[in-house]
Parts: C-alpha cells; sequence; structure tokens
C-alpha cells in the first residue's frame, strides 16, 4: 500500500509539478499527468452513473439492472487499479482477465440487443445519458493513454489500452441495455 495522506495540501504543486508514484516530479501538463486526470474524470463519471443504476434499479423492480450495476462497479475498482499503473512507468495491474472479463459481460449484454441501424443519440433518459458521459470520457482517456505511449514508448502496460478501449464499448453497450430493461426506446440521428 502507497502512503497515506495526513495532510490534504502539501503546497509541493505550487509551481506546476507534481509527484508520480515512483517519487518523480513532472509537470502537471506532462501526457502521463493528463492520462492520469482523465481516468480520475472517468472514475467520477462511473461513480454517477452507479449512483444512477442503483436508483433505476430501485425504482423499477422488473429492470434487472443488479448484474450491470455489480460489474460497473469492479469496473470503477479497476479504473482506479488503472490510475495507479499510470502513475509509475513501466507498472502493471490490468491483466488479460480485467480484458477478458468486460469482453464477456459486453457480450452477455448484447445478446439481447436488436443490432443498430442507425446512429444513436446519447439521449432518452438521465441514466442512458450517463452511460454515455462514460463512455465518452472513456474514450477521452484512451486517446490519451495512446499520446502518452507515442511520448513514453514501452512505459505502459499494452493491457492498459485494450481494457480501456473494451470498456468504452461495454459502456455503449450499458447504454442500450439500460434503455431496453428501462423501457426507454433509443433515440436515433437524423439526418439535416
Amino acid at each position: 500500500m502507497g502512503k497515506r495522506l495526513t495532510k490534504i495540501y502539501t503546497r509541493t504543486g505550487d509551481k506546476g509539478q507534481t509527484g508520480l508514484g515512483d517519487g518523480n516530479r513532472v509537470a502537471k501538463t506532462h501526457p502521463r499527468i493528463e492520462a492520469i486526470g482523465v481516468v480520475d474524470e472517468l472514475n467520477s463519471a462511473l461513480g454517477v452513473l452507479i449512483e444512477e443504476l442503483k436508483e433505476e434499479n430501485g425504482a423499477v423492480e422488473s429492470t434487472d439492472l443488479a448484474t450491470t450495476l455489480g460489474f460497473i462497479q469492479n469496473c470503477q475498482h479497476r479504473i482506479f487499479d488503472l490510475g495507479g499503473e499510470l502513475s509509475i512507468p513501466g507498472f502493471a495491474l490490468i491483466t488479460q482477465d480485467h480484458v477478458k472479463a468486460v469482453e464477456t459481460e459486453l457480450d452477455a449484454l448484447n445478446q439481447h440487443l436488436e443490432p443498430l441501424a442507425n446512429f444513436i443519440l446519447p439521449s432518452g433518459s438521465r441514466l442512458i445519458a450517463q452511460c454515455h458521459m462514460a463512455r465518452s470520457i472513456c474514450r477521452r482517456a484512451e486517446r490519451q493513454i495512446v499520446s502518452l505511449m507515442e511520448t513514453e514508448a514501452g512505459s505502459v502496460n499494452a493491457l492498459t489500452l485494450e481494457y480501456i478501449n473494451r470498456l468504452s464499448d461495454y459502456l455503449f453497450v450499458v447504454a442500450r441495455y439500460c434503455g431496453l430493461k428501462t423501457g426507454v426506446g433509443e433515440v436515433l440521428w437524423q439526418k439535416g
């Protein structure tokens, strides 16, 4: 376990630098810090999605979203791990088993859905919109991780990129699945 914070402010970042998990200091604009920041943002978005799922599952007993809720709660822990990975160059916590777990859940949900006939908008209900918000932040985290990998070749676990890529696909399917389970139709894009 890492250091425990006894104080929230340390003043060590007042000049635009921050510490990594390995003790090195880098600029707060460094691609590694940008990636860590977006991963943190994704974790917050997943937290809001979890609360939305709890509310929806509690309000409508027949929604059957408890399994999805449990898996997203697990993903939130893995995203925290992923942030930890990024804070120490060359460190790895995300495994092929984590990637496979997302693929398995994605396939399980997708089998209940009709094939897409058109683009869908991130709309329909607050729950669906929050799924898409988490998905779009996940995609941004993916782009930031790719940028970091291009900047510092070999310093990022390749499975991290696979995990975040599968997670964004999973969140898209979760949005569709939530619509199905809550009786909310998909909002289809209409050509101008």
